[in-house]
């Protein structure tokens, strides 16, 4: 098992809190200006793209959960693994699983996101990712803990 800093726990949690809340401009704000991001298909530049595209998905995955858990982190760059379950408005349900690679600034603003998932329909009640909208309580397990 690697060990991963304080510091970038408390990034990935804070991250994960902003998409669970829907809190758009704190995930605009973690980014540099002219932040590159490869989101699955979507290539964005800047923040203004990446508000956009975050403003578009919270509209199309409806009560969306996600946990986040680190993978591996080096000299100002970031590894992360992640599920997120939501539902479209035909009330379809979806699991995303997928794979985060972060680089930052001096300043600790994200520089480049690219991210990698893969995502298939479930059953509600094949769901894992229950909690009432907000952040994810700390007693809730980890991926690992649920096996994923």
């Amino acid at each position: 098992m690697f060990s991963i800093s304080q510091p970038a726990q408390k990034r990935i949690r804070d991250a994960e809190n902003a998409w669970n809340l829907g809190d758009v401009s704190a995930i605009v704000m973690s980014n540099s200006i002219d932040c590159f991001w490869r989101a699955r298909v979507n290539f964005l530049w800047g923040r203004e793209q990446i508000r956009t595209h975050v403003e578009r998905q919270s509209r199309r995955e409806i009560d969306f959960h996600t946990i986040f858990e680190p993978w591996a982190e080096s000299e100002g760059r970031l590894s992360m693994r992640f599920a997120s379950e939501y539902r479209d408005d035909s009330g379809t349900w979806f699991r995303a699983y997928g794979s985060e690679e972060m680089e930052f600034d001096r300043a600790g603003l994200v520089i480049r996101r690219l991210t990698a998932a893969n995502e298939h329909p479930i059953q509600e009640h094949e769901r894992m990712l229950l909690w009432p909208k907000g952040r994810r309580p700390s007693a809730f397990p980890t991926l690992s803990e649920l096996g994923c």
